[in-house]
């Protein structure tokens, strides 16, 4: 079985996320995605046993598969993180890690339309049974819904000209492929925001997927409600990829870890970011910054 995913930022987990040593750990892998994180861990560390969440039943099996010779060791769970930290009542995790990046198997491998550099049907979907697809956003939700849809998750600045331009093109037909979107946004934004450094669908395409599956309205429950269940002297650490991810985290630990009732003790003052040996061995992991915390 081929893995696809370069899990991002390795070394430095592996150096700040320590389980302890002396008696049988816990660690929850909060998007297990193939389970290349998990598999670090699980090799490093016998005393080590990792509960990987994913709501994508279809990556799990290749996590499920990957990890068959770990045995027990490790327990996938298919959920999303924030419900599962909002069910779990025990305060006995010695390690929790939310890397927040979309895998590249859903890019390179789903089929389902995350990607514009693939023609495939519009679906984006991490949980396949969820009610809302790509399609029902850009073929129902009203221009200025859209419009501010592609604005607050995609900081798209031509975000009205771009909900413009899909609603004034869905009159003729509903639009279903990935490449037909993306040459609705390319032809919608001015000629010089065309050859920019990046593809001028790549914010709308980033914020459609973040509406449908909800991502940024999951991080500040779930990161709160698995501080809460891990146990003194635990440590939880987030990899986020952009500013979207990476704000309401900064904050949160902010205020836990400022006055007399301080929950948590900030280990990264500023957040790590990949080497420049990582990035060149993967350059999707240049916008990564990584933030630790232990909780007292």
């Amino acid at each position: 079985m081929e893995f696809v995913h370069y899990s991002v930022m390795r070394h430095e987990i592996l150096e700040h996320l320590v389980p302890p040593s002396d008696r049988p750990a816990k660690m929850v892998d909060c998007t297990c995605g193939e389970g290349g994180h998990t598999f670090l861990y699980l090799s490093k560390y016998e005393n080590l046993t990792v509960i990987g969440l994913d709501r994508d039943s279809v990556i799990q099996e290749k996590a499920i598969k990957r990890m068959e010779k770990f045995g027990d060791r490790f327990i996938p769970k298919n959920t999303w993180f924030d419900t599962f930290f909002d069910e779990y009542e025990n305060q006995d995790l010695d390690l929790v890690l939310f890397d927040l990046g979309i895998s590249s198997f859903h890019f390179e491998e789903s089929q389902r339309g995350f990607s514009f550099s693939r023609d495939e049907e519009l679906d984006m979907r991490l949980d396949k049974n969820a009610s809302i697809s790509a399609q029902d956003v850009v073929n129902g939700y009203q221009e200025q819904k859209l419009a501010d849809v592609i604005y607050q998750y995609g900081e798209e600045r031509y975000s009205r000209r771009i909900a413009r331009a899909i609603v004034e093109r869905r009159k003729t037909g509903k639009i279903t492929r990935t490449e037909e979107l993306a040459s609705i946004i390319y032809k919608s934004v001015p000629p010089n925001y065309r050859y920019g450094r990046i593809h001028p669908a790549t914010r709308s395409f980033q914020a459609i997927r973040i509406e449908v599956n909800r991502e940024l309205d999951r991080i500040e429950p779930a990161v709160k409600n698995a501080i809460a269940a891990l146990k003194s002297g635990g440590r939880l650490a987030v990899i986020s990829f952009h500013s979207l991810e990476d704000r309401p985290v900064k904050w949160l630990f902010k205020g836990m870890a400022e006055g007399s009732s301080a929950k948590i003790r900030i280990l990264t003052k500023k957040p790590l970011v990949p080497s420049e040996e990582e990035i060149t061995e993967n350059p999707a992991s240049r916008s990564a910054k990584l933030r630790i915390i232990e909780k007292l």
